[in-house]
């Protein structure tokens, strides 16, 4: 099992460059961050943009795996992207992972988008495609229903040493259609699980949605190890409440295959809002006796594992 925290990019800088390097300390194995306009959780808070944040934290961090949670085609187009995502690549020697999916209402409205959520996901699916053609060749061109690319020149692509490699795609998934974009596109798979109104009734769907994954890569033919990331958070419990409610979600999670779970900093009040020493607590104790506890997860070794790119 694989552990990552999110920090919201609600802080200034000299501010948050102490909460990255303390996620890093702790010994968390990834750390994120959200990628939106606005977030409707903190509508009224100051709030920075992912990309440019994930590179000063790339510049000033070692060995944390960083991700977007999650970057959509509200705010990015995706020859912009791709620029962005090499800069990144390179900047944190490949520590990087693009966490892809449709994205929310509130961002999509203040680019000015009318989209049925249907065309929002028809959108995602054109944009991921493009991307990926954009991270894996040169000369690129398209003419899709969204997207237009003329001889878009892509060099040097991602490379690690003199090696051309991929940058991880993780799709956030629920719905059949994004599920299988996962199974057949993605190099992992997140999710939030869905809204639920009790814990029961969000772990229900956690179920069902990490069982129409295991479908979908069997449909797929992929076989191997496929990351599997939860934000254990999007229940109605917020796991570093207590010691006790993190290792109940965190076991939950193992159960269902998941090989990462992702939680949050805590904050003074709502949304996330939690006791430091609760997140020291696990971060000393709770981890270390997960990660040398047998078969818990699914145990995938590397960011790319299982890559279909």
């Amino acid at each position: 099992m694989r552990f990552g925290l999110t920090i919201l990019p609600e802080h200034p800088w000299p501010t948050a460059v102490s909460l990255w390097r303390e996620t890093e300390a702790m010994g968390f194995d990834h750390g994120w961050t959200f990628d939106h306009v606005t977030w409707g959780g903190l509508p009224d808070s100051p709030w920075f943009a992912a990309l440019p944040t994930l590179a000063a934290v790339a510049a000033t961090t070692e060995r944390l795996t960083l991700g977007t949670f999650v970057t959509s085609p509200n705010n990015h187009h995706p020859v912009q992207l791709m620029r962005e995502v090499l800069a990144l690549h390179d900047i944190s020697g490949g520590r990087f992972l693009l966490g892809l999916g449709t994205g929310g209402d509130l961002d999509s409205r203040a680019m000015g988008d009318d989209l049925t959520l249907r065309n929002r996901v028809d959108r995602f699916h054109e944009f991921t495609d493009l991307l990926d053609r954009l991270l894996s060749g040169d000369h690129v061109d398209a003419d899709g229903e969204y997207y237009r690319a003329r001889d878009v020149r892509t060099l040097p692509g991602p490379v690690r040493g003199a090696e051309p490699v991929g940058v991880p795609f993780l799709v956030a998934a629920n719905g059949p259609r994004s599920i299988r974009l996962a199974a057949t596109r993605g190099d992992g798979w997140l999710t939030y699980g869905g809204p639920a109104d009790t814990g029961e009734q969000w772990w229900s769907l956690v179920e069902q949605a990490a069982g129409r994954v295991t479908d979908a890569l069997a449909a797929a033919g992929r076989t191997g190890d496929f990351p599997r990331y939860l934000n254990i958070d999007a229940g109605p419990t917020f796991t570093l409440t207590s010691v006790d409610a993190f290792e109940d979600a965190v076991g939950r999670a193992a159960d269902l295959g998941f090989t990462d779970v992702i939680t949050h900093w805590p904050r003074a009040e709502g949304p996330f809002a939690g006791r430091r020493e609760v997140l020291e607590h696990v971060a000393s104790e709770v981890l270390p006796r997960w990660r040398s506890t047998p078969g818990a997860g699914a145990g995938a070794t590397s960011p790319d594992a299982g890559s279909a790119r």
